[in-house]
Protein backbone atom coordinates (compact mmCIF):
# COMPACT_ATOMS: atom_id res chain seq x y z
CA UNK A 1 0.00 0.00 0.00
CA UNK A 2 2.61 2.52 -1.08
CA UNK A 3 0.91 4.18 -4.06
CA UNK A 4 1.44 7.92 -3.90
CA UNK A 5 2.45 8.04 -0.23
CA UNK A 6 3.20 11.64 0.71
CA UNK A 7 2.53 12.92 4.21
CA UNK A 8 -0.27 15.49 4.47
CA UNK A 9 0.19 18.42 6.92
CA UNK A 10 -2.85 17.10 8.82
CA UNK A 11 -0.87 14.00 9.81
CA UNK A 12 2.23 15.99 10.73
CA UNK A 13 0.19 18.27 12.96
CA UNK A 14 -1.75 15.60 14.82
CA UNK A 15 0.56 12.59 14.72
CA UNK A 16 -1.88 10.33 12.85
CA UNK A 17 -1.67 8.37 9.60
CA UNK A 18 -4.30 9.31 7.03
CA UNK A 19 -2.13 10.39 4.09
CA UNK A 20 -1.43 8.96 0.68
CA UNK A 21 -3.37 7.37 -2.11
CA UNK A 22 -4.09 3.66 -2.53
CA UNK A 23 -5.52 2.52 -5.85
CA UNK A 24 -8.67 0.45 -5.70
CA UNK A 25 -6.97 -2.61 -7.15
CA UNK A 26 -4.81 -2.82 -4.02
CA UNK A 27 -7.73 -2.70 -1.60
CA UNK A 28 -8.38 -6.42 -1.31
CA UNK A 29 -10.40 -7.92 1.52
CA UNK A 30 -11.80 -11.06 -0.08
CA UNK A 31 -15.28 -9.54 -0.33
CA UNK A 32 -17.28 -9.59 -3.56
CA UNK A 33 -17.40 -5.80 -3.52
CA UNK A 34 -13.60 -5.44 -3.70
CA UNK A 35 -13.66 -4.98 -7.47
CA UNK A 36 -15.87 -1.91 -7.06
CA UNK A 37 -13.54 -0.09 -4.64
CA UNK A 38 -12.40 3.22 -6.11
CA UNK A 39 -9.33 4.24 -4.09
CA UNK A 40 -8.28 5.40 -0.65
CA UNK A 41 -7.66 9.12 -0.41
CA UNK A 42 -8.33 11.21 2.69
CA UNK A 43 -10.83 14.04 2.31
CA UNK A 44 -9.29 17.51 2.47
CA UNK A 45 -9.97 18.88 5.97
CA UNK A 46 -10.99 22.23 4.48
CA UNK A 47 -13.55 20.57 2.19
CA UNK A 48 -14.97 18.58 5.10
CA UNK A 49 -15.27 21.70 7.26
CA UNK A 50 -16.96 23.67 4.48
CA UNK A 51 -19.48 20.90 3.88
CA UNK A 52 -20.29 20.59 7.58
CA UNK A 53 -20.97 24.32 7.74
CA UNK A 54 -23.21 24.12 4.69
CA UNK A 55 -25.03 21.05 6.02
CA UNK A 56 -25.77 22.77 9.34
CA UNK A 57 -27.26 25.74 7.44
CA UNK A 58 -29.72 23.32 5.79
CA UNK A 59 -31.59 22.89 9.08
CA UNK A 60 -30.90 19.26 9.94
CA UNK A 61 -33.36 17.91 12.46
CA UNK A 62 -32.94 17.09 15.22
CA UNK A 63 -29.80 18.81 16.51
CA UNK A 64 -26.22 17.66 15.88
CA UNK A 65 -26.19 16.32 19.43
CA UNK A 66 -29.02 13.93 18.52
CA UNK A 67 -27.60 12.90 15.12
CA UNK A 68 -25.40 9.95 14.15
CA UNK A 69 -22.58 10.59 11.66
CA UNK A 70 -21.85 7.59 9.42
CA UNK A 71 -18.70 7.60 7.26
CA UNK A 72 -19.28 5.10 4.45
CA UNK A 73 -15.88 3.81 3.32
CA UNK A 74 -13.95 5.34 6.20
CA UNK A 75 -10.49 4.29 5.02
CA UNK A 76 -7.87 5.41 7.54
CA UNK A 77 -10.48 7.51 9.30
CA UNK A 78 -9.72 11.14 8.52
CA UNK A 79 -13.41 12.10 8.18
CA UNK A 80 -14.19 10.12 11.34
CA UNK A 81 -11.56 12.08 13.27
CA UNK A 82 -12.89 15.40 12.00
CA UNK A 83 -16.49 14.44 12.75
CA UNK A 84 -15.48 13.27 16.24
CA UNK A 85 -14.55 16.88 17.04
CA UNK A 86 -18.23 17.76 16.65
CA UNK A 87 -20.83 16.93 19.32
CA UNK A 88 -22.57 14.18 17.34
CA UNK A 89 -24.47 11.61 19.36
CA UNK A 90 -22.31 8.97 17.68
CA UNK A 91 -19.73 8.77 14.90
CA UNK A 92 -19.40 5.47 13.00
CA UNK A 93 -16.80 4.70 10.35
CA UNK A 94 -17.52 1.70 8.12
CA UNK A 95 -14.54 0.21 6.28
CA UNK A 96 -14.37 -3.01 4.27
CA UNK A 97 -10.58 -3.31 4.11
CA UNK A 98 -9.18 -4.80 7.36
CA UNK A 99 -5.80 -3.06 7.10
CA UNK A 100 -7.37 0.37 6.66
CA UNK A 101 -9.85 -0.34 9.47
CA UNK A 102 -6.96 -1.22 11.79
CA UNK A 103 -5.13 2.00 10.91
CA UNK A 104 -8.33 3.98 11.50
CA UNK A 105 -8.70 2.46 14.97
CA UNK A 106 -5.12 3.40 15.85
CA UNK A 107 -5.73 6.94 14.63
CA UNK A 108 -8.90 7.15 16.71
CA UNK A 109 -7.03 5.99 19.82
CA UNK A 110 -4.54 8.83 19.33
CA UNK A 111 -7.39 11.29 18.78
CA UNK A 112 -8.98 10.25 22.06
CA UNK A 113 -5.66 10.44 23.91
CA UNK A 114 -5.25 14.09 22.89
CA UNK A 115 -8.76 14.98 24.06
CA UNK A 116 -10.09 15.92 20.64
CA UNK A 117 -13.22 13.75 20.77
CA UNK A 118 -16.45 15.65 21.51
CA UNK A 119 -18.87 13.10 20.06
CA UNK A 120 -20.76 10.91 22.50
CA UNK A 121 -19.42 7.68 21.00
CA UNK A 122 -16.99 6.94 18.16
CA UNK A 123 -16.26 3.56 16.60
CA UNK A 124 -14.86 1.89 13.49
CA UNK A 125 -16.86 -0.99 12.02
CA UNK A 126 -15.01 -3.42 9.76
CA UNK A 127 -17.41 -4.71 7.13
CA UNK A 128 -19.52 -4.04 4.07
CA UNK A 129 -21.50 -0.78 4.09
CA UNK A 130 -24.42 -2.46 2.33
CA UNK A 131 -24.75 -4.88 5.25
CA UNK A 132 -24.55 -2.12 7.88
CA UNK A 133 -27.98 -1.22 9.25
CA UNK A 134 -28.67 2.47 9.57
CA UNK A 135 -29.37 3.64 13.13
CA UNK A 136 -33.07 4.11 13.93
CA UNK A 137 -32.51 7.83 14.54
CA UNK A 138 -31.48 10.91 12.62
CA UNK A 139 -28.26 10.29 10.69
CA UNK A 140 -25.96 12.00 8.24
CA UNK A 141 -24.02 9.72 5.89
CA UNK A 142 -20.71 10.88 4.44
CA UNK A 143 -19.40 9.35 1.19
CA UNK A 144 -16.13 10.31 -0.48
CA UNK A 145 -16.83 8.30 -3.66
CA UNK A 146 -15.91 5.04 -1.87
CA UNK A 147 -17.13 2.60 -4.50
CA UNK A 148 -18.60 2.19 -7.96
CA UNK A 149 -22.16 2.50 -9.18
CA UNK A 150 -23.23 -1.15 -8.58
CA UNK A 151 -22.44 -1.02 -4.86
CA UNK A 152 -23.89 2.47 -4.43
CA UNK A 153 -27.09 1.25 -6.07
CA UNK A 154 -27.30 -1.70 -3.66
CA UNK A 155 -26.63 0.63 -0.73
CA UNK A 156 -29.34 3.11 -1.73
CA UNK A 157 -31.82 0.29 -2.30
CA UNK A 158 -31.09 -1.06 1.18
CA UNK A 159 -31.40 2.35 2.77
CA UNK A 160 -34.67 3.05 0.98
CA UNK A 161 -36.12 -0.21 2.31
CA UNK A 162 -35.09 0.72 5.85
CA UNK A 163 -36.18 4.35 5.66
CA UNK A 164 -39.58 3.46 4.22
CA UNK A 165 -40.41 1.82 7.56
CA UNK A 166 -38.83 4.45 9.82
CA UNK A 167 -39.67 8.05 10.56
CA UNK A 168 -36.08 9.17 11.14
CA UNK A 169 -34.17 11.70 9.03
CA UNK A 170 -31.24 10.79 6.77
CA UNK A 171 -29.02 13.35 5.09
CA UNK A 172 -26.31 12.30 2.67
CA UNK A 173 -23.13 14.26 1.92
CA UNK A 174 -21.47 13.07 -1.28
CA UNK A 175 -17.92 14.23 -2.12
CA UNK A 176 -16.45 13.60 -5.59
CA UNK A 177 -20.00 12.69 -6.57
CA UNK A 178 -19.19 10.58 -9.61
CA UNK A 179 -22.51 8.70 -9.48
CA UNK A 180 -24.71 11.68 -8.65
CA UNK A 181 -27.28 10.61 -11.25
CA UNK A 182 -28.01 7.43 -9.30
CA UNK A 183 -29.29 9.43 -6.34
CA UNK A 184 -31.49 11.38 -8.70
CA UNK A 185 -32.97 8.11 -9.88
CA UNK A 186 -33.65 6.86 -6.33
CA UNK A 187 -37.16 7.75 -5.17
CA UNK A 188 -37.36 9.47 -1.81
CA UNK A 189 -34.15 11.53 -1.93
CA UNK A 190 -34.16 15.27 -2.64
CA UNK A 191 -31.04 17.20 -3.49
CA UNK A 192 -30.39 20.27 -1.35
CA UNK A 193 -27.00 21.32 -2.71
CA UNK A 194 -24.86 20.73 -5.78
CA UNK A 195 -21.61 22.55 -6.43
CA UNK A 196 -17.85 22.81 -6.21
CA UNK A 197 -16.26 23.07 -2.76
CA UNK A 198 -12.78 24.58 -2.76
CA UNK A 199 -9.77 23.17 -0.94
CA UNK A 200 -7.72 25.55 1.18
CA UNK A 201 -4.33 26.51 -0.24
CA UNK A 202 -2.60 24.17 2.22
CA UNK A 203 -4.83 21.24 1.27
CA UNK A 204 -4.58 21.94 -2.46
CA UNK A 205 -0.77 21.95 -2.35
CA UNK A 206 -0.66 18.78 -0.24
CA UNK A 207 -3.14 16.89 -2.42
CA UNK A 208 -1.39 17.90 -5.63
CA UNK A 209 1.88 16.58 -4.20
CA UNK A 210 0.22 13.28 -3.32
CA UNK A 211 -1.15 12.94 -6.84
CA UNK A 212 2.19 13.89 -8.39
CA UNK A 213 3.85 11.08 -6.41
CA UNK A 214 1.69 8.35 -7.94
CA UNK A 215 3.75 5.62 -9.61
CA UNK A 216 1.31 5.32 -12.53
CA UNK A 217 -0.35 8.73 -12.52
CA UNK A 218 -3.87 7.36 -12.92
CA UNK A 219 -5.64 9.84 -10.62
CA UNK A 220 -5.89 13.61 -10.84
CA UNK A 221 -6.53 16.41 -8.38
CA UNK A 222 -7.96 19.91 -8.68
CA UNK A 223 -8.44 22.82 -6.28
CA UNK A 224 -12.02 21.80 -5.52
CA UNK A 225 -14.32 18.81 -5.07
CA UNK A 226 -17.65 18.29 -6.83
CA UNK A 227 -20.11 17.74 -3.98
CA UNK A 228 -23.79 17.37 -3.24
CA UNK A 229 -26.06 17.09 -0.22
CA UNK A 230 -29.25 15.02 -0.29
CA UNK A 231 -32.08 14.47 2.17
CA UNK A 232 -34.49 11.58 2.49
CA UNK A 233 -37.99 13.05 2.22
CA UNK A 234 -39.91 9.80 1.86
CA UNK A 235 -41.35 7.78 -1.00
CA UNK A 236 -43.59 9.73 -3.32
CA UNK A 237 -41.50 12.87 -3.00
CA UNK A 238 -40.11 14.40 -6.17
CA UNK A 239 -36.33 14.44 -6.47
CA UNK A 240 -34.41 17.59 -7.35
CA UNK A 241 -31.76 16.15 -9.64
CA UNK A 242 -31.39 18.88 -12.22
Amino acid sequence: MKDGYTVHPFDKRFGVRTSGLIAGRHLKSGHRHDRHSTAYFGVAPSVFAALMRRWKRLNPAPSVEETVFVDVGAGMGRAVLLAAEMPFREVVGIELNPVLAQIARRNLAKWRATGRVRAGKVRIVEGDAVEFRLPAMASVAFLFNPFGRPVLKRLLTKWREILATQANRLDLIYVNNEHESLLGETAGFTRLFLGKVARSRVDAIADHKIMANQPEGEYTSSNFEDCSIWRWKGLGKRNSAR
